[in-house]
């Protein structure tokens, strides 16, 4: 897949054509398979834009549960733009990268992120600002959200960008609830070596995740991020602990209506 969609979507990044939106997608949707994936969705992205998708963070694996559902790009941290075949894949992505060693670095995402919100790209933001063992939400950081209002400059301060939360929510394996013991397994976290983690994921048989949305935040101009932070962080919270009790369609339907 990688070989056959690769040249198209060189060039359909280099002409910045649609096209380079929806190859990634069909891409994931092929690696989902792969790996036995199942994927439940609990309400709906907002059709609404700019957006800008603020989620929890569990695993490498959520960039093809999320990779799969809609044409969008992520935001990740510098190192991973670096590493072997899946800093490749995350430039295909058309990821942004962020210096978190830096401060500087992070007006110069931000400015990047705005922009690209501005021209209408939906963008992920693991808000966590690290990966979780799975049963855990962490408390979200503040400094990137700051794009959704730099958006709002680059149209003039009109209107507003919509944020909104995602859960991602790994639920069985193999048919069994992998529950708070087994979840870490699932999970992508701390000093965990790569190879190992990603090996034993793609030879086991069947992993079902749960994806919920909740309601879009109207962000305008002027707006505190530390408040839209922290409604968006109680959001994911809410629906993670929902879809890991497994009642994810009850809070979701919730939030989103």
């Amino acid at each position: 897949m990688t070989a056959v969609l690769f040249p198209p979507h060189w060039v359909a990044m280099k002409l910045d054509k649609p096209l380079a939106g929806r190859l990634p997608m069909l891409w994931h949707r092929a690696a989902r398979r792969l790996v036995g994936l199942k994927v439940v969705e609990h309400g709906r992205p907002a059709t609404g834009r700019p957006l800008l998708i603020v989620a929890n963070h569990v695993s490498w694996l959520d960039i093809v549960v999320l990779g799969q559902l809609m044409p969008l790009s992520f935001i990740a941290k510098a190192e991973v733009a670096r590493w072997p075949v899946f800093g490749f894949l995350a430039r295909m992505q058309r990821t942004v990268f962020v210096d978190r060693t830096r401060r500087s670095a992070t007006g110069d995402a931000t400015a990047a992120i705005g922009a690209r919100l501005g021209r209408g790209d939906p963008m992920v933001l693991f808000a966590e600002g690290t990966s979780s063992n799975g049963n855990e939400v962490k408390p979200f950081r503040t400094a990137l959200l700051g794009a959704a209002t730099y958006a709002l400059a680059e149209r003039d301060g009109a209107g507003t960008v919509l944020v909104q939360p995602l859960s991602i929510a790994y639920t069985r394996l193999s048919g069994t609830p992998l529950g708070r013991r087994r979840r870490p397994l699932v999970a992508w976290y701390g000093d965990m070596d790569l190879a190992p983690h990603f090996w034993r994921l793609v030879t086991a048989e069947g992993l079902d995740v749960a994806v919920s949305w909740g309601q879009p935040i109207a962000v305008a101009a002027g707006a505190d991020r530390k408040q839209v932070a922290a409604a968006a962080e109680a959001a994911v919270r809410q629906m993670t602990a929902a879809a890991l009790s497994g009642r994810p369609e009850r809070v979701a339907g919730r939030l989103a209506s």
